[in-house]
């Protein structure tokens, strides 16, 4: 049986940025997560969670410093307007 995923990369990516997002907008934890802290939450890891932190932190949708990242301003606002739902 085949079971790798028939969704094109870009997909999977978009999927992963998602995930991470809103681990990162949680209420039930600090601001700052840890990497590994996010790999564990979302069953990933690796460079593909990283390639998506990269990612997210040029587009300003994260911070990043060193191996933490947190939801940046503009994305908590974003949340609090209800305009970011699962």
């Amino acid at each position: 049986m085949d079971r790798q995923s028939r969704e094109s990369p870009a997909v999977e990516g978009s999927r992963l940025e998602r995930a991470i997002v809103l681990q990162l907008l949680r209420e039930d934890h600090d601001q700052r997560w840890s990497w590994p802290e996010l790999g564990a939450e979302i069953d990933g890891g690796g460079p593909a969670l990283e390639e998506a932190l990269r990612r997210l932190g040029d587009e300003g949708v994260v911070c990043l410093a060193g191996h933490e990242a947190w939801a940046s301003r503009a994305a908590r606002r974003l949340d609090e307007l209800g305009l970011i739902a699962i």
